[in-house]
């Protein structure tokens, strides 16, 4: 029989240094984020056929969100459900100079016009799978096993993290203030860090 305790035990004594492991973690922790951007230029694309910009309750859920973290919306835009419509709007934003982050809204679901996922993920150099788990976990709490229909996504285009949110203003609202806006510094700085 293996004993663990004792194996831990040899383990922590090898290891220790005598030194503080907390500032030790906050050391490593602040060098970590010393690329953080300060401030973020964020895209918020609504992609629906149905709605207007004067009633998209997501995209201000989103914006919000942003503004009131200090942070500035640079553009708001609309496109229409349609694959080539998406991909062609989230490849333009990513191209811009003054789009740090790029954050849909609509057309994630399980719908034949349901196409963001479908249009956005080949611009993505890099996925962010955490955060789609992160996203339905928590929406969970909320839904229930409806989250099953969800593809909330994320990747990073061309050095700009782009997240794919839900149509609705709960979850736009969820997934911006709870997920994406927290780590937005961390992430923009990361992607874009050469």
């Amino acid at each position: 029989m293996v004993d663990f305790q004792s194996r831990n035990t040899r383990r922590d004594e090898e290891t220790d240094d005598g030194g503080d492991d907390d500032a030790d973690e906050a050391e490593t922790d602040d060098h970590h984020h010393d690329h953080d951007a300060d401030t973020v230029g964020a895209a918020v694309l609504t992609v629906s056929s149905s709605r207007s910009l004067d009633d998209d309750p997501g995209g201000d859920a989103i914006a919000a969100a942003f503004e009131d973290a200090g942070h500035s919306v640079v553009t708001r835009e609309l496109v229409a459900d349609g694959y080539d419509n998406v991909q062609g709007s989230v490849d333009n934003l990513v191209g811009r100079g003054d789009v740090d982050v790029v954050v849909t809204t609509g057309g994630t679901g399980v719908t034949p016009d349901d196409v963001t996922v479908e249009a956005v993920r080949p611009l993505f150099d890099k996925d962010l799978p955490g955060f789609g788990e992160l996203f339905r976990r928590l929406s969970y709490d909320e839904v229930g096993t409806k989250v099953v229909g969800t593809r909330a996504t994320a990747g990073v285009a061309d050095g700009t993290p782009v997240f794919c949110l839900p149509g609705s203003e709960n979850a736009a609202r969820l997934g911006s203030e709870d997920v994406i806006v927290p780590e937005i510094e961390h992430l923009v700085g990361l992607a874009s860090r050469e």
